[in-house]
């Protein structure tokens, strides 16, 4: 597994740095809910926009490209890296890819929204590492690993191997914890949404 983190340019870096817009980085392990918090927050702050990430994974039924991710060939994902078009990416799984492209950041700014990123925990601390303080990290954590593993076995979508390994890399989010600005136990859910809301609420009232 690998995670980089790189401007494409100087230019870049220097606009970015020098934009007004706050970024929220939601994080969790696989299962911990913290999709559903932000698509709570999106309905509930209009000044935000939600990232949309890239990803070589397979399209699901539902899914929409360009909404739920940007979904792209392995190739062309592997030439984007090589052109520093990612704030950040991991491979999370043996040639299967996700990232942040600099394009999506730069779309929402021009649109005058600051932007909800719904990443995993490396991606998560290399976003904090790209743009300090204008980033508010949060960690969704379940109330126990057991409860955690339950869910992700409830799902039903995986193999035992592929589960065996959803497993284990649970473990090794959940260790992240102390890397983060804010912890989010999310265990009754209407009131993880409320401390969810104080919470951008109070960072986005905040003057940088």
């Amino acid at each position: 597994m690998l995670t980089l983190f790189s401007f494409s340019s100087s230019d870049n870096a220097d606009a970015q740095e020098k934009s007004g817009h706050k970024h929220l980085v939601f994080t969790a392990p696989s299962g911990a809910g913290k999709t559903t918090i932000v698509r709570h927050l999106l309905q509930h702050f209009g000044e935000l926009d939600f990232s949309v990430s890239a990803t070589t994974r397979s399209m699901r039924g539902h899914e929409v490209d360009g909404k739920d991710y940007y979904f792209l060939s392995k190739d062309t994902f592997e030439r984007k890296l090589k052109k520093n078009e990612f704030v950040e990416y991991e491979e999370v799984y043996k040639g299967q890819y996700y990232g942040t492209l600099f394009s999506e950041v730069e779309r929402i700014e021009k649109n005058g929204k600051h932007i909800v990123f719904d990443i995993d925990v490396k991606g998560a601390v290399s976003i904090k590492d790209a743009f300090g303080d204008r980033v508010l990290t949060v960690f969704v954590k379940p109330p126990s690993f057991e409860i955690l593993k339950q869910r992700l076995i409830d799902r039903n979508t995986e193999t035992e191997e592929a589960l065996q390994i959803r497993i284990a890399r649970m473990k090794e989010e959940l260790t992240y914890e102390s890397k983060f600005d804010r912890v989010l136990v999310n265990d009754l859910l209407e009131v993880t949404l409320e401390e969810a809301e104080h919470i951008v609420s109070n960072f986005l009232s905040l003057e940088q």
